[in-house]
């Protein structure tokens, strides 16, 4: 069964059985492929079963590794930027929990919710029904990035406040905000950086930020004290709410209590755990789960039970293709920074659909036809590079061409906002489009080219 519904060789699945079975190391290794999935969860504990099981993990070249698509992925999950976590793995249902980060901020009981926060793209429903009456994007481009893209930027029109807080200008959000804060370029603040192995590396800044620009975490504390609240936010530099996050972190399965600006700049990066007991002469690198105890109630790995849905939406006789998205080597998410560097557009120019040519053959396609995606939500145009590269039953675009790169270009006016019922992570790796050529010249303006006059308006005062 798993071999018909995998596309593989049964013999193959069962060497790959017996390599993992009979192997004394595995190291697996996952990026967005198994994340951005209406399974995403269930797919990685389910890898991690494998790992538990045959017992690859608390040891030299072994362990579930995963490639997270930021560089600072970790760090963020530490300091509790999700809507349902609090700093230092906490979680906003437990009341033990909550209590803890009250105290620590010197709040009354009960000030910290119990219920989550919204998830993106409650957000954007959030819009739609009037339930959300301000929305603050900071360094990210839901107007490229979100799923079904058209639905999305319906809702951003409707937003009755917008602040985008970024670091360039323009973007395919920018155009929906009510107010801009210009943010400090990542070389032009101080800060820290927890990578997927857990190690902690200071960066500090190298020049002053332009013009009226300012690190994120300096607008973030001036509107806090603006709203009152200048005790909790009387910073006087990044060094000193990194002293609030680390000590946030005691005694949790991310103890970096130990570290401070000052340390790091002297000793380098440094692994966590790093509690405050550990000084530099008793330090030393850490492997997690060396003694076989985990980060439960009674120490104990728990494993997770789930059984295959399948994809949100298969594949049908209307829509009988698989579009999965993705990205190129060049290019950083949404092109914010990269689409304006000419030496990454000339490595990637356009945009473009990878087919199989079983798919190809039978639609009678060919190498440089520009192709129609549809899907049940919307529609792109893009050339066709026929390859082997790409199985049978699904085609590839990349997701970095928004509007400001290229017209009907938007691998994410396809796909739909699906999501894993635990991590809320849209399933944006698959949704059934169908493909048909059409005549370039009825389309009225390039598919390849950046909207230079918006990539260089005036800027709004």
């Amino acid at each position: 069964m798993v071999a018909r519904t995998c596309g593989i060789r049964l013999d193959d699945l069962e060497l790959a059985a017996r390599w993992w079975g009979e192997s004394k190391r595995v190291l697996s290794m996952w990026s967005m492929g198994i994340n951005q999935s209406s399974e995403g969860t269930a797919k990685v504990r389910t890898l991690i079963n494998l790992h538990l099981m045959t017992g690859n993990i608390g040891k030299p070249g072994a362990g579930p590794f995963s490639l997270t698509g930021q560089p600072n992925a970790m760090g963020g999950r530490e300091a509790g930027g999700l809507a349902h976590i609090l700093p230092g793995y906490r979680v906003v249902k437990n009341p033990e929990h909550r209590r803890e980060i009250e105290e620590s901020w010197e709040l009354e009981p009960g000030q910290i919710s119990d219920q989550v926060g919204l998830n993106a793209w409650e957000m954007i429903t959030g819009l739609e029904t009037g339930n959300v009456g301000l929305l603050w994007v900071a360094a990210t481009n839901p107007a490229v990035s979100m799923p079904d893209l058209e639905r999305t930027k319906a809702a951003l029109m409707r937003s009755p406040f917008t602040i985008y807080q970024d670091a360039y200008y323009p973007t395919e959000t920018s155009q929906y905000a009510h107010i801009l804060l210009p943010a400090a370029q990542w070389g032009e603040k101080t800060g820290t950086m927890t990578n997927s192995e857990r190690v902690v590396t200071l960066c500090p800044a190298f020049r002053d930020p332009i013009g009226q620009a300012k690190p994120d975490w300096e607008i973030f504390a001036e509107v806090g004290r603006r709203l009152g609240f200048h005790k909790q936010f009387n910073f006087a530099n990044s060094a000193q709410v990194y002293q609030e996050f680390v000590r946030l972190t005691r005694n949790r399965p991310c103890d970096l209590s130990g570290l401070s600006h000052d340390r790091l700049m002297v000793s380098g990066p440094i692994q966590s755990p790093c509690p405050e007991t550990e000084t530099e002469i008793n330090r030393t690198p850490k492997r997690l789960y060396t003694d076989l105890r985990f980060n439960t109630p009674d120490g104990r790995a728990q494993f997770g039970a789930y059984y295959s849905k399948g994809l949100a939406e298969p594949p049908d006789p209307d829509y009988p293709l698989v579009l999965t998205t993705g990205r190129l080597y060049g290019h950083w998410h949404t092109q914010t920074r990269t689409g304006r560097i000419e030496k990454i557009r000339k490595m990637h120019p356009a945009p473009f659909i990878e087919i199989h040519p079983k798919d190809a053959h039978k639609l009678g396609i060919e190498s440089g036809n520009l192709v129609q995606v549809r899907s049940r939500r919307g529609k792109a145009y893009f050339p066709a590079q026929i390859t082997k590269a790409i199985v049978p039953g699904t085609v590839f675009v990349p997701m970095h061409w928004g509007a400001l790169w290229g017209d009907n270009t938007e691998a994410n006016a396809m796909t739909h906002p699906q999501c894993c019922p635990e991590s809320k992570q849209p399933e944006l790796k698959a949704c059934a489009v169908q493909l048909s050529i059409v005549n370039p010249e009825l389309l009225p303006t390039s598919q390849t080219q950046p909207n230079q006059q918006q990539l260089n308006p005036t800027i709004p005062v």
